[in-house]
């Protein structure tokens, strides 16, 4: 029932954005940029369950705590990058959504190297001599 929730505000606010929008613009893009920030902390207890459970499935798999830790990040900035994004877009600047976008994956590629590192080395070991 919470997605009911999530979907009433979001076609409430969008209503208003359009009553606002022609008179108060700056109003219609803070009110967007504020529901888009209510739902994200309406998210953050499940988001929390999740990492949760993923760290139990780590511990009893034995998968080094690091290397899911640095997954979670990953995960972490590509939301964040969209979230980001998708604000610039809501205020018409394609080109700095664009370039946050562009951040986000350089940045998500500069992490994911220990985890290349350890997968090439592991492939590298079962190839026979």
């Amino acid at each position: 029932m919470e997605i009911i929730q999530v979907v009433g505000l979001g076609l409430l606010v969008t209503i208003l954005i359009l009553i606002i929008k022609e008179q108060k613009p700056i109003f219609a893009f803070l009110l967007a940029t504020f529901t888009g920030i209510i739902i994200f902390l309406f998210l953050i207890d499940k988001i929390s369950s999740v990492i949760q459970v993923l760290q139990d499935l780590a511990l009893k798999s034995g998968v080094n705590m690091v290397f899911l830790k640095t997954i979670l990040k990953i995960i972490g900035i590509a939301y964040i990058a969209e979230f980001g994004a998708q604000i610039v877009r809501d205020a018409g600047l394609e080109s700095i959504a664009s370039k946050i976008e562009l951040t986000g994956k350089i940045l998500i590629m500069v992490m994911a190297i220990p985890i290349i590192t350890v997968i090439i080395e592991t492939v590298i070991k079962l190839l026979p001599a």
